[in-house]
């Protein structure tokens, strides 16, 4: 999409309508103007020389309700800003805003009547401009677009998309790295219109991918950007050992702004983190690590809007959907660590006694201290408590599955 395309289109909307026009991005920058306007008042005078709208003007414009409008809107005068009255146009796609049109009223207009009658005359037009600044908003380039197709088939680990990915600029900064994936919980109502089918695919990958991008950009962190139909994937530089992580949550809540923006309310987004993974090969389950934790922080009350794969509890072993695929990092962890089987088995039968310390410090032929020093050592070596509801009910099943693997085949 070329800046003149939408620049001559607002040139054709002026002509018909015969009025003065603007064209503004989500963020009050002005993306393109009509040239012949027989009077412009010091608000508009003032927009085309900073390309930006005053942030007295803009609080003036949110207060009458544009940010979340579907239809136009009437913005009346206000003579301390030197402003005449206007009629916002919200420009939509799929129920997404992409940017704002506002149609100046002549001095001689005591009401805004005549440009809402005039409106509908050019509806086709305004569904044209919506479209091209949907694209316009992306950084559209075809290499952004196949690099991003790319990043997500390597994510899909298809060998040639891996391959090439450890070619990448961004891979070649030494790792370890972190895939995230960004998901918008949907409201009841969108829940609803997504599952009659009204959502466009295509539109919904160039609002993931707009917000995925604009809400990395500057983050250093944040090494690259794509968006699907339903979800954003953003690649991070891992964080350090015991620091926290500024970047991702700086993205998080940017993407959940951009969204915010193009939807008109206030969204609720997960953000789902693989653990970290130190070659390009291993994209792939980094991908389905993030997947799993931004699905489980869906679901589950107790888990936290941004979550890491390792305290996905039991969904990691239920998201494998057999018994032979299960997995469990602190499981993991504890196998690696207990090579003389103290920790396990002291930990499988205190869950299977519900707790009772004695009862397990009497079939082992330990001390009580002795359990409660064992147990110690597993909150230790996991980070976390392992008596605690969803840990231990993690562990636990973990501990069954690894029974069930040794069953005999019959």
């Amino acid at each position: 999409m070329q800046t003149t395309d939408v620049e001559q289109l607002v040139e054709q909307l002026a002509a018909k309508l015969r009025r003065g026009l603007s064209l503004e991005d989500l963020d009050g920058v002005l993306l393109a103007y009509s040239s012949d306007q027989v009077h412009a008042d010091r608000v508009r005078v003032n927009l085309l020389l900073s390309k930006r709208v005053p942030a007295d003007v803009n609080g003036w414009q949110l207060a009458h309700g544009i940010s979340a409008a579907v239809r136009p809107v009437v913005v009346p005068a206000n003579a301390d800003l030197g402003m005449l009255g206007r009629v916002c146009v919200p420009l939509l796609v799929r129920g997404f805003r992409v940017g704002y049109l506002w149609v100046q009223q002549e001095e001689s207009e005591l009401t805004a009547t005549a440009i809402l009658a005039q409106l509908p005359e050019v509806r086709n037009e305004l569904d044209l401009l919506s479209s091209l600044l949907l694209e316009s908003n992306t950084a559209e380039s075809q290499t952004r677009r196949r690099r991003e197709q790319d990043f997500l088939a390597a994510c899909l680990g298809k060998p040639a998309a891996v391959a090439a990915a450890a070619d990448r600029e961004d891979m070649l900064l030494r790792g370890p790295w972190q895939l995230a994936v960004l998901l918008q919980v949907p409201s009841p109502s969108r829940a609803g219109s997504a599952r009659s089918g009204e959502a466009d695919p295509l539109a919904q990958t160039m609002i993931h991918r707009t917000a995925a991008l604009q809400a990395s950009i500057g983050v250093d962190d944040a090494l690259f950007s794509a968006g699907t139909d339903t979800h954003a994937v953003v690649l991070f530089r891992s964080a350090q050992p015991g620091k926290g992580h500024a970047g991702q949550t700086t993205v998080r809540n940017r993407y959940k702004r951009q969204l915010a923006k193009r939807s008109g309310s206030a969204p609720r987004i997960i953000f789902g983190l693989s653990e970290p993974f130190a070659a390009p090969r291993q994209l792939a389950a980094a991908y389905v690590q993030a997947k799993v934790a931004v699905q489980a922080a869906s679901v589950e009350p107790q888990f936290p809007d941004i979550l890491g794969y390792p305290s996905t509890g039991v969904y990691q072993l239920l998201a494998a959907g057999r018994w032979e695929q299960m997995s469990s990092v602190h499981y993991r962890n504890l196998q690696a660590a207990d090579r003389n089987a103290e920790l396990l088995p002291v930990l499988e039968l205190l869950y299977d006694s519900d707790g009772a310390v004695q009862d397990v410090a009497d079939a082992v032929h330990l001390h009580r201290s002795s359990v409660y020093n064992r147990i110690a050592r597993v909150r230790s070596l996991i980070g976390t408590d392992p008596l605690h509801g969803l840990i231990r009910l993690e562990l636990h099943l973990a501990l069954k599955a690894d029974r069930w693997q040794q069953r005999p085949r019959i």
